[in-house]
């Protein structure tokens, strides 16, 4: 009996592969278990082996074309069979790939017409399980994939319409739907007239009383306008996780040593009654350090490309009453430690001041969110496009860790890294954060 080879589906985001190269012409025997293509998709390029032994009887999907998961891609036949053939009349390839078993006679249900009729609808296999499921009739519905095929987005599409120009929560819109309510004829008591999931049980059991009682009064909400400063941020930042393939990593460290450097220093400048010097400086110091042994995390993603910088843009987020604002210290890796301090706590005070220049908030090739103040140990910073990396600072806690095989009280500290997949790999991004983690517990190694 023949066999239908379809694109396999690798991790839960993989929607679609494209086949890179097939391994056997048609005509050629295969065995179970024998490599038969290879698929490329946005993570990796992995070859799939093929389920059952025979003849390739018929490749429906050529090299270099795109399909989605669970689609045809080819036939298996057995010894001597000769299977009905995959049409591709009417398309490419790839687009006869979208047939599945549901298209044919003999396996359909009775409403489903045989793609060699005149009501056949072309459609992708996932596409008429998500109109199966929704109870969509496929005839209704336009397709937008090649050649008029119906994608998963056309269906859903379909469903949505009706509940368009609906002022109902999404969850009310998901409840009339299973129970093939009309939203138009329910009356909304939520905030703005929008329609919760009670208002329809209500238009539903119209004949159930109400509590006679007045309901108690409720205090009104006040709202904060989203404009200005923060319609600002919040576009950015929303724009930022849309645009950006995101992953956060965190490390804890030991930063006893740190924290001895900075006391040294500041015994050693005691006599200066202005001088300062915080973890937040030594960290921006390392940070230099590190990102110029591993220039990928000191990068940006723009239109023609990934650019690589030969200088260090260090932003600095700075929170103010209004919001948050992140000035950045121009080729940061050309000054010394002390240096650095400085010009950190001069773009920073001039921030929260109002007088910083459009330069020193444009430009930024890495960031760095410090919220140890706020006494919180890790978080998940968002990137600042188009930088590649942002490194969140936790505070810094004593407790207990093994140290040299005894338990001592240690000064440790949390550091994550938010970097942009786009742009690098796991294993980069992990290197330097364990670099700059390796600076931190061994201040030494920022000299090197």
């Amino acid at each position: 009996m023949a066999q239908e080879v379809i694109m396999p589906k690798w991790g839960l985001t993989m929607k679609e592969g494209k086949l890179a190269r097939w391994l056997k012409a048609e005509g050629d025997t295969v065995e179970a278990g024998e490599a038969l293509f290879e698929v490329e998709t946005d993570k990796i390029t992995n070859s799939v082996e093929a389920p059952v032994s025979g003849v390739l009887a018929q490749i429906i999907v050529a090299e270099g074309e795109v399909a989605e998961v669970q689609a045809v891609l080819a036939i298996i036949a057995a010894p001597g069979e000769t299977p009905e053939k995959y049409s591709t009349t009417s398309g490419s390839a790839s687009e006869a790939a979208n047939q599945t078993v549901a298209d044919k006679p003999e396996e359909s249900g009775a409403s489903q017409t045989p793609a060699g009729s005149e009501e056949f609808v072309k459609a992708m296999p996932a596409a008429r399980k998500l109109a199966e499921d929704l109870q969509i009739n496929l005839a209704t519905v336009t397709g937008t994939g090649r050649n008029g095929s119906i994608t998963m987005k056309d269906v859903q599409a379909a469903a949505d319409a009706p509940f368009k120009n609906i002022n109902a929560s999404p969850k009310a819109i998901e409840f009339a739907r299973k129970k093939g309510v009309d939203l138009s004829q329910v009356t909304g008591t939520g905030d703005g007239g929008k329609i919760t999931k009670a208002d329809i049980l209500k238009a539903m059991n119209p004949a159930v009383e109400q509590p006679s009682q007045a309901a108690p009064a409720v205090q009104q909400d006040s709202i904060i306008p989203m404009e200005g400063v923060r319609k600002l941020i919040a576009d950015n930042m929303q724009a930022s996780l849309n645009n950006a393939a995101q992953l956060s990593v965190f490390v804890e460290l030991d930063v006893t040593e740190m924290v001895r450097l900075r006391e040294t220093l500041r015994e050693r400048n005691k006599r200066n009654k202005e001088y300062r010097i915080s973890y937040n400086d030594i960290i921006s110091y390392a940070t230099c350090r590190a990102l110029k042994r591993h220039p990928i995390m000191n990068s940006t993603i723009q239109d023609d490309g990934i650019h690589m910088h030969g200088y260090v843009n260090l932003g600095i987020a700075v929170a103010l009453p209004n919001g948050l604002i992140v000035p950045n210290v121009k080729m940061a890796d050309s000054f010394t430690l002390e240096e650095l301090k400085d010009k950190v706590r001069d773009v920073a005070g001039r921030a929260r001041d109002g007088g910083l220049e459009m330069d020193e908030i444009s430009g930024g090739t890495f960031t760095i969110s410090n919220v140890s103040m706020l006494g919180v140990d890790g978080f998940t910073p968002i990137l600042n496009p188009p930088e590649t990396g942002i490194l969140g600072i936790g505070r810094i806690v004593e407790k207990p860790a093994v140290k040299d095989g005894e338990i001592q009280i240690r000064s440790m500290m949390t550091l994550s890294l938010t970097f942009n997949h786009m742009t690098t790999d796991g294993a980069p991004a992990m290197s330097f954060l364990r670099e700059l983690g390796d600076m931190l517990e061994n201040p030494g190694l920022m000299i090197m």
